[in-house]
C-alpha cells in the first residue's frame, strides 16, 4: 500500500476514475428519465453521491485495481474491473435498502450506474492500452522498409501468441495476412483480425501467386512425421522458413515465445515426451550427495542440470577442463543459485585424488560420464583411452565400493557392443569392471547398485555430427559424409539424461541398462535435412562429399547382441541386459596388463590384449585401413 501511495501516476489515475464514476452516476439518471431529472432525484443524487463515489474508489482500491500496468490490459483485469463494479454497485444498493428502504429511489437508475461505471473504468484502460501500443509501434516502425508480409502455419495458442508479439513488438518488421491449418472447423475464423485462410495444401498456390514473403511455423506440439509433412511443404515453396520453440524450451529458459529460431534437425528427430517416475528418482537423489565426473561435458551437464529438480544435498561438479568447469559453476550460481555445488578440477584416473576427495565429501550417489568419446581421436592415441575410460572408470569404481555409495551409474555407449574401435571397446571394459564390482561387492556393509546405461549419438553435443554438418553449411560446404549407407541412433540429450535418472532408480547391480533410440537415421540424410532446413538445396548450393569411413567407424551401431539376454522394463524406453559374470581378479589382471602396455604406448600390444579381453572385438588395422 504504501508503494501505491508513493506513486505519483496513482492520484492521477484515482482522480479519472473519480471522474468516470460520477459521470457514469450521472449519466445513469439522466437516462433514466431522458433528460428531464425531477426535483426530487436531483435531491437523491445531491445527497448520494459523494458516499457512493468514496465507496467506489474504496472497492477499486481494495481490488487492486491500481497496480496493473494498463499497456498489458487484460481479460484478467476485465474480469477484475468487473467484479470491482458488481461488490460496489451491491454494496450501494444494499445501503440504500438499509438506509432508505429505496422509497424515492429509482431502481433502474443503479443498474445503469453498474452498467456504464464498467464501460467507462475499462474503457479507459483499453483506450490508454491501446494509445501506448501505438506510439511504441510508431517509435519503432521503420516507414522506409516494406514489413515482410508472413503466413503462420498453424492456428493455435502458439500461433495466437506469436500473432500478439508481432503486433505488440514494432521491431519485428512482418505483416501476418493469415493462418494455415488443417482444421476445416477453423478456416474463415479469424484470429485478431487475421483470418484463417485454408489449409497446408493452399501454401503451394500462395507461394506461386507471390502472396507471401516468409513462413512461420507455429505448432510446438507436432509430432515428427507432422513436422516433416510441414517442413517439406514449405520447402517446396523455396521460400524461408521458421519455426516456434516448443514447450520444453520454453521451461528450460533456453527461449522465449518472444524468440522466432531457424528450423532445426531437433524438430524432425521429434521423440514423445517422457514420464519420469519423479518419485522414484527422487528417493535415491533428494537430501544425498550426488558426485557427476566428466560435469562438463555434454551428458554430465545436463545430469547436472537435471539434478537440481530432485533436491540434491550437495551437487559436485568434477571435470578435468578447467574452461568447461568454470561455464559450468557460473550458469549453475545465476540458473539455480539455491543449489549447493562443489566444482572439483581432477582427473578420474589420478586413484589418490580421486580417494581424497571421495574421504572428504562422501559421495552417495556417483554418475561417472567422463570419457574420451572421439573415435578417430583414441584410435589414434589407444593409450589415452585405456588411462581414461578404464584406469579412469576402475579407479571411481574402487573409491565408490570403498565409499560404500548407494548408486553407481557408468554411461556407456552403443559403440561398446561388437567394438571395432579402442574407444568402442574400452568402454566395453569399463562396462566389466561396472558389473564386476556389482558381482562381488553387491553384499555386506559394502553394498551398492552399480550400474552401467548404454545408448547411441546425441543431437546437439560438441562431438555431435550435427554440430559438424552446420558449421560446414555455415561455411557454404562441402558438408562430409564418411560413408553413404552410415547409419546412427539418435536421441536429444536431455531425453537421454532422463532415462539414465530414470534406469539409476530401477537399477539392481551388475546390470546393464539399454534405451530405446528409436529407428537408426541415415546420415547423409541428415546432412541433407540440415542443407534444406538452413535454406539450401543438397549437391546444388552445398555439396555433399563422401570422405570414406574413419578409423575404428563402423557402417552399423547395435545397442545389443543376440546373446546378451535383452529385456523389457517397467518404462517402455528402457531395457536391461542381464549381463555376463566375470572374473574380477582375471578382470585386473588383464587391466594391470593393459596399463604396461599404455605406458609404453603400444598400440598394436592394446589392441591385441583388448581382443584376449573381448573376443568380439575386431581391431581396426590403421596401416591397412580396414
Amino acid at each position: 500500500m504504501l508503494s501505491l501511495i508513493r506513486n505519483r501516476n496513482f492520484y492521477l489515475i484515482l482522480l479519472m476514475d473519480a471522474c468516470l464514476v460520477m459521470a457514469a452516476y450521472f449519466l445513469a439518471y439522466f437516462l433514466r428519465f431522458e433528460g428531464q431529472i425531477p426535483e426530487q432525484e436531483w435531491v437523491n443524487f445531491n445527497s448520494t453521491f459523494a458516499y457512493i463515489l468514496f465507496f467506489k474508489l474504496f472497492i477499486f482500491i481494495a481490488f487492486n485495481l491500481y497496480r496493473g500496468m494498463w499497456r498489458y490490459t487484460s481479460l484478467v483485469d476485465m474480469l477484475n474491473i468487473l467484479k470491482a463494479t458488481i461488490t460496489s454497485s451491491v454494496g450501494i444498493v444494499l445501503a440504500i435498502l438499509f438506509i432508505y428502504h429505496f422509497k424515492k429511489f429509482s431502481r433502474s437508475v443503479f443498474f445503469l450506474d453498474w452498467i456504464l461505471t464498467f464501460i467507462f473504468i475499462l474503457g479507459i484502460r483499453v483506450a490508454i492500452r491501446f494509445l501506448l501500443s501505438e506510439k511504441e509501434r510508431g517509435l519503432g516502425r521503420n516507414l522506409t522498409k516494406p514489413k515482410k508480409r508472413l503466413v503462420i502455419i498453424g492456428a493455435g495458442d502458439a500461433a495466437e501468441k506469436m500473432l500478439r508479439e508481432i503486433n505488440d513488438n514494432p521491431r519485428l518488421d512482418y505483416k501476418v495476412i493469415g493462418f494455415l491449418d488443417d482444421d476445416p472447423k477453423k478456416k474463415g475464423l479469424r484470429i485478431h483480425g487475421v483470418p484463417v485462410l485454408g489449409p497446408l495444401s493452399k501454401i503451394h498456390d500462395m507461394a506461386f501467386h507471390g502472396e507471401m514473403d516468409e513462413i512461420l511455423i507455429s505448432i510446438p506440439s507436432a509430432s515428427a512425421n507432422e513436422m516433416r509433412r510441414i517442413i517439406d511443404a514449405c520447402e517446396a515453396t523455396g521460400l524461408k522458413s521458421r519455426t516456434t520453440p516448443g514447450i520444453g524450451e520454453l521451461i528450460n529458459g533456453k527461449v522465449s515465445f518472444k524468440t522466432i529460431r531457424e528450423v532445426s534437425y531437433e524438430d524432425l528427430l521429434g521423440r514423445n515426451p517422457i514420464n519420469l517416475d519423479m518419485e522414484g528418482i527422487g528417493d535415491y537423489l533428494t537430501d544425498k550427495v550426488v558426485l557427476v565426473s566428466g560435469a562438463g561435458g555434454s551428458i554430465g551437464s545436463e545430469l547436472c542440470r537435471q539434478i537440481t529438480q530432485f533436491a540434491a544435498k550437495n551437487l559436485i561438479l568434477l571435470d578435468k577442463t578447467e574452461n568447461n568447469l568454470f561455464h559450468l559453476e557460473m550458469e549453475f550460481c545465476q540458473r539455480f543459485p539455491k543449489v549447493s555445488i562443489m566444482p572439483v578440477l581432477g582427473d578420474v584416473h589420478n586413484r589418490g585424488f580421486l580417494e581424497k576427495l571421495f574421504a572428504a565429501s562422501k559421495p552417495q550417489v556417483v554418475f561417472h560420464a567422463a570419457a574420451f568419446k572421439h573415435v578417430p581421436i583414441v584410435e589414434l592415441n589407444p593409450w589415452e583411452g585405456v588411462f581414461h575410460n578404464i584406469i579412469g572408470t576402475k579407479n571411481i569404481v574402487e573409491a565408490s565400493h570403498q565409499s560404500a555409495v548407494e548408486r553407481f551409474v557408468m554411461i556407456s555407449t552403443d559403440k561398446a557392443v561388437r567394438p571395432v574401435s579402442v574407444m568402442g571397446a574400452t568402454k566395453r571394459v569399463a562396462e566389466m569392471i561396472t558389473s564386476c564390482y556389482a558381482t562381488h561387492h553387491n553384499t555386506g556393509s559394502n553394498a551398492g547398485r552399480f550400474v552401467s546405461v548404454r545408448f547411441g549419438n546425441v543431437i546437439g553435443s560438441e562431438g555431435s555430427v550435427v554440430h559438424l554438418f552446420r558449421k560446414q553449411i555455415e561455411r557454404f560446404g562441402p558438408v562430409t559424409v564418411t560413408h553413404p549407407e552410415i547409419t546412427r541412433y539418435f536421441m536429444t540429450i536431455p531425453e537421454a539424461c532422463k532415462l539414465i535418472l530414470q534406469a539409476a532408480a530401477i537399477g539392481d547391480g551388475g546390470k546393464i541398462f539399454i534405451l530405446d533410440m528409436g529407428t537408426p537415421i541415415k546420415i547423409v540424410d541428415m546432412a541433407r535435412d540440415l542443407i534444406r532446413l538452413s535454406g539450401f538445396k543438397p549437391d546444388v548450393d552445398i555439396e555433399i562429399k563422401f570422405i570414406g569411413l574413419r578409423p575404428g567407424e563402423k557402417l552399423y551401431e547395435e545397442l545389443a547382441t543376440e546373446d546378451e539376454g535383452i529385456a523389457p522394463t517397467d518404462y517402455e524406453k528402457i531395457f536391461v541386459l542381464k549381463g555376463n559374470n566375470y572374473d574380477l581378479n582375471w578382470l585386473n589382471q588383464k587391466v594391470d596388463e593393459l596399463v604396461i602396455l599404455a605406458l609404453e604406448q603400444d598400440a598394436s600390444g592394446i589392441k591385441s590384449k583388448l581382443k584376449e579381453i573381448i573376443p568380439e572385438y575386431q581391431p581396426y588395422d590403421i596401416k591397412s585401413g580396414a
